[in-house]
């Protein structure tokens, strides 16, 4: 006795089967996070070492160099990449696929370790994290004081950083708070040369003075009145002036004031990032998720604290400018109206050739059968609902039906022998049971490969291999315990018939029997059809993963070394005036001086005075005739016009093709080159 027959006398158990399973898979379609594209942990360590002043040839040659050795004898390294910077050397270590990530940061910890003490003994303990592929911002907010606030830039780029920062960090899934522009406190110690001359106080003097201050330390345990009380030492001021009346002893016994040789000023640093929208100053807020949290549940998260925010504190004003958490949310929408056509049109075609409504009703429920659990088993491995197993959804949703229309046609022919509904389902499920049993498994030894893929799309595809064996699967369960029951007990009995054969399969049955007939032309035509088809392939585009069109595209901007941040942000405004002149540019937000985030396949751009960022949005692509790229072509024939920089229109992520990487020993060489290629491209 098969499963089939068993469902078929005992109903009540493969109902209560599949009844748990369809309310587990949609508990866990609601737990589960919604996401762009699976995260990944590719073994890529980053090592930054910062020594403030420094030049980048000095941090080339005492610093990166020196790292590089070490983590080059490291087992495993695939390439080095290092970038280097005014005061800051970025070191990027990737390893071989196999590494694990935490072995791989052990060891590259362990190697930078061991040259430590050759490192200059002013740069800050190098800092040692792994990449992260969370994805580019969520949000981006722009802060402002109300029209009749008070609040100055320092103020406000405190209130965010104290208050809107902490609340931001406090909604679950939220993993970073990023601040652009806005000014940070400085105290200001601007040293006389004339007085220090006169009273003859080295700078140095100062320097190693003013390191000592704004310290606590142990300073033991004493006796106070029979208690046992801790001692600290206590280097701290409260204020400018305070700082002013700082003691400086002489290395020739005397001692001087600070006030006495330097003014002392509580102000603001000078700023090195800027952040406008549309021309308006602004500070700009960018939000991070964690890895496994859900785009979607961190912007509302983001929402619903700055809308409590901004009611509490009503002398600001902060609005979201750049939303990457919406088209998300339109692609998770677009994904499910796919899986629901799909599904509404296979029972369509399951009806016009069935032409029983009993029998379709029976088919039909085998596609949120089959896909409901598969929601249950993604929440078991931990994966997301996202672009990649959604498509493996929408893919076999055709597929899920298969197994049980074989079943269901079966059924009907045996009980146009006039058998008894119970009787046909038995036989027909004993009579069919393999073949279904064999084309279940035909495929999934088709996509279950797909899971096992090498390389960066292997980590990507693993989720889509899954999905789909997970939901095929859980269709030869429907098929095979189901399927039969149901039609035993909603069939109804037909009376023996011998219909004459439909005009569709007659010629489908003529056109088997030339085959048949004619072999070596079948077989020739196969041959010739296979062949022009592998001809094709190479004709056809390639690429990771498609261009996108969310409705945004960025204008890096760079100019020459030594460049000011004035000189960056007229650039910058000259370029953000030429762009909103395209058609379909809606507002443009600038990052000017503060780089742009990104991820592992998006970088974004580093933050340095000579560099600009735009975020050009545009409006929706069914509200606009012009595709993104026309928008982007014409964006560069107008930045073509703006001299002394060099522009570069697109995103860096979707669509990518190709990255030229120059290597040489010789600096001045490698530019020219670099040049040349850049013009000949």
């Amino acid at each position: 006795m098969n499963f089939s027959t068993l469902s078929i006398r005992n109903p009540v158990p493969a109902i209560m089967l599949f009844a748990l399973l369809t309310l587990a898979g949609l508990f866990a379609y609601r737990s589960n996070e919604v996401q762009d594209f699976p995260d990944i942990e590719l073994p890529v360590v980053t090592v930054s070492a910062a020594l403030p002043g420094a030049a980048p040839a000095q941090l080339e040659t005492d610093v990166a160099r020196k790292i590089e050795d070490s983590v080059a004898t490291l087992q495993g390294v695939k390439n080095i990449y290092t970038t280097v910077l005014d005061g800051i050397a970025y070191v990027t270590v990737e390893f071989v696929l196999e590494k694990p990530i935490s072995e791989a940061m052990n060891d590259v910890r362990d190697a930078v370790a061991r040259v430590r003490a050759d490192l200059p003994s002013e740069l800050r303990d190098p800092a040692v994290t792994k990449i992260a592929t969370a994805g580019r911002a969520v949000l981006m907010f722009a802060a402002s004081a109300a029209p009749n606030s008070q609040l100055n830039d320092q103020e406000l780029s405190w209130f965010i950083d104290n208050t809107v920062a902490k609340r931001l960090l406090s909604v679950p899934g939220l993993g970073a708070v990023k601040r652009i522009g806005g000014a940070n406190r400085e105290i200001r110690v601007e040293l006389d040369a004339v007085k220090m001359a006169a009273l003859n106080v080295a700078a140095i003097d100062v320097s190693r003075r003013l390191r000592l201050v704004q310290q606590e330390a142990p300073g033991g345990r004493g006796d106070v009145s029979g208690a046992e009380q801790s001692v600290r030492t206590i280097a701290t001021v409260h204020s400018a002036a305070e700082l002013a009346l700082l003691d400086i002893p002489l290395a020739d016994g005397r001692h001087v004031r600070l006030d006495q040789v330097a003014t002392v000023s509580d102000t603001v640093a000078e700023p090195r990032s800027l952040a406008t929208l549309d021309g308006r100053q602004i500070v700009g807020i960018e939000v991070f998720r964690t890895k496994g949290a859900s785009e979607l549940d961190v912007a509302n998260g983001a929402r619903a604290a700055i809308a409590e925010l901004q009611a509490a504190h009503p002398f600001i004003q902060i609005k979201a400018v750049i939303d990457n958490a919406e088209p998300i949310a339109e692609n998770f929408r677009g994904s499910m109206h796919v899986l629901y056509e799909g599904a509404l049109l296979a029972v369509l075609v399951v009806w016009l050739f069935l032409r029983d409504w009993r029998a379709t009703l029976i088919t039909s429920t085998a596609l949120p059968l089959s896909v409901i659990p598969t929601f249950l088993g993604l929440s078991y491995f931990g994966y997301t609902l996202n672009t990649v197993t959604l498509i493996s959804l929408a893919l076999v949703v055709g597929v899920l039906v298969d197994d049980a229309i074989v079943e269901i046609e079966n059924i009907t022919r045996h009980l146009r022998t006039g058998k008894t509904p119970i009787q046909a389902a038995t036989d027909a499920a004993d009579e069919i049971g393999m073949a279904v049993i064999a084309t279940t498994f035909a495929l999934v030894a088709v996509f279950l490969p797909t899971a096992f893929m090498s390389g960066v799309p292997g980590l990507f595809f693993k989720q889509f291999g899954w999905a789909a064996v997970l939901a095929i699967l859980a269709s030869l369960l429907v098929a095979r315990l189901l399927t039969p029951m149901m039609a035993a007990y909603f069939l109804k009995p037909a009376p023996p018939t011998h219909a004459k054969e439909g005009r569709v399969m007659r010629t489908y049955l003529d056109t088997v029997r030339w085959c048949l007939s004619h072999r070596l032309l079948t077989v020739i035509a196969s041959a010739i059809f296979f062949i022009i088809s592998i001809a094709l392939v190479p004709l056809l585009p390639t690429g990771f993963v498609p261009a996108a069109d969310r409705a945004q595209t960025q204008v890096t901007i760079e100019l020459p070394p030594g460049s000011t941040l004035a000189n960056t942000r007229e650039v910058a405004e000259r370029a953000r005036i030429a762009a909103m002149q395209v058609n379909g540019v809606t507002h443009i937000f600038s990052s000017i001086g503060g780089g742009s985030s990104g991820d592992l396949f998006a970088p974004g751009a580093p933050a340095e005075a000579r560099r600009a960022v735009l975020t050009l949005l545009t409006t929706h692509r069914n509200d606009r005739s012009a595709s993104l790229a026309d928008i982007e072509s014409q964006v560069r024939a107008k930045l073509s016009e703006i001299p002394g920089a060099r522009f570069s229109v697109g995103r860096q992520d979707t669509g990518v093709k190709m990255q030229l990487v120059l290597r040489s020993e010789d600096a001045e060489v490698l530019s020219a080159t670099a040049r040349k290629v850049e013009r000949e491209l």
